[in-house]
């Protein structure tokens, strides 16, 4: 019955991102549609029907499901540009879920102001994608099918506003942020304090990325304040027309308490491997490991540590360029037993394999 299912899921993954274009003179307004259901099954016996905690996307275990579903338009002229985005799904339940009414289907809302006639500088308002990390929400752009424990537990998306500049060669980004917090719409209640980003984008070449980004700020009340200081660093680099890798590395302390100079520390190491020996078809494999003693972010598994590695084989085949197959398996090893079974006991590992299709126009 599972393989049959998973054979099923094979063909209800639909990533339909339909887009049609309205050109005027200087400006452009684009309409898009996009829709991922998954299937996931896991195969050491996990306790209850959704994945760990830790991991906000593709979350259903064992059941068909909807992770994204998205209308979106984006307008685009010489000196104004806006995005509106609402979407429903199982992701949008689980990084929405702190935020009011409807508000929880607000996948992104921003519009910019170009604030230079000669260079590329812009001030964006509003909610918009995340300045962390290398993988985003919508699956087909992204190496592997399930996203790295970085890209689960640091924001998804972020509201405020954005100060960037683009160099007249196109190889320097630089952004400035003020933020409402740590992936938030609506700021923690009792926190009058903004947070603060950082980023840097370097692109030398077409076949190197080089990215900083930063965070600063706090993700509680007040009366409660601990500070957060985060940086995430990675670069991706094309090794040949077969080969392409991503390294990266975050890092982060937040004080231990109000007013306190001790801190505690999390870091995640993540290295993925892309080999592309055709246009139809992309095999990626991705090594990680997050490390999280007092369970900063991550606070499953207590009360031990939370220092977990993780490994996957992912293999993509382009049916035609708007038909994408994707399957992957994956395994997670921890020092300690916080994986959940249905027998009431417990174990190290966890491993579970997850297919989708992706179609886009």
């Amino acid at each position: 019955m599972r393989i049959f299912l998973l054979c099923v899921c094979f063909l209800i993954h639909t990533n339909a991102y339909a887009q049609t274009t309205i050109k005027g003179l200087p400006t452009s307004l684009t309409v898009s549609s996009y829709i991922e259901a998954y299937y996931s099954n896991d195969f050491t016996g996990l306790a209850g029907g959704t994945k760990p905690d830790f991991l906000v996307s593709f979350s259903k275990n064992d059941l068909p499901s909807v992770n994204l579903a998205l209308i979106k338009g984006s307008y685009t002229g010489s000196h104004i540009r806006a995005n509106l985005g609402i979407a429903g799904g199982t992701y949008m339940n689980a990084n929405y879920k702190a935020e009011p009414g409807l508000l929880k289907h607000f996948y992104e809302g921003n519009v910019g102001f170009r604030l230079s006639k000669e260079k590329e500088l812009w001030l964006d308002i509003g909610v918009f994608p995340s300045h962390i990390g290398f993988e985003s929400a919508v699956g087909k752009e992204n190496w592997v099918l399930t996203r790295a424990f970085g890209a689960e537990n640091t924001p998804y998306f972020e509201s405020g506003a954005k100060l960037s500049v683009t160099s007249d060669n196109k190889k320097w980004h630089a952004s400035v942020l003020v933020l409402s917090g740590w992936q938030r719409i609506k700021p923690v209640t009792g926190n009058t304090l903004p947070s603060f980003g950082t980023q840097i984008v370097y692109k030398p070449s077409s076949n190197l990325t080089l990215n900083s980004s930063t965070f600063f700020g706090s993700d509680k009340p007040d009366e409660s304040r601990q500070m957060r200081y985060f940086h995430n660093f990675y670069g991706i680099y094309k090794l040949n027309d077969l080969f392409s890798t991503i390294l990266g590395f975050d890092i982060g302390l937040e004080q231990k308490a109000k007013n306190s100079s001790a801190m505690n520390l999390w870091f995640n190491p993540i290295g993925i491997l892309r080999y592309t020996p055709s246009e139809k078809i992309g095999i990626a494999i991705k090594g990680e490991y997050y490390h999280d003693k007092h369970h900063v972010i991550i606070s499953y598994g207590e009360p031990y540590a939370f220092k977990t590695y993780g490994f996957s084989i992912n293999f993509d085949y382009h049916f035609t360029n708007h038909l994408l197959w994707r399957i992957e398996g994956r395994t997670l090893q921890s020092d300690h037993s916080i994986f959940a079974r249905q027998d009431g006991t417990a174990s190290k590992s966890n491993s579970f394999i997850t297919s989708s299709i992706a179609i886009s126009f």
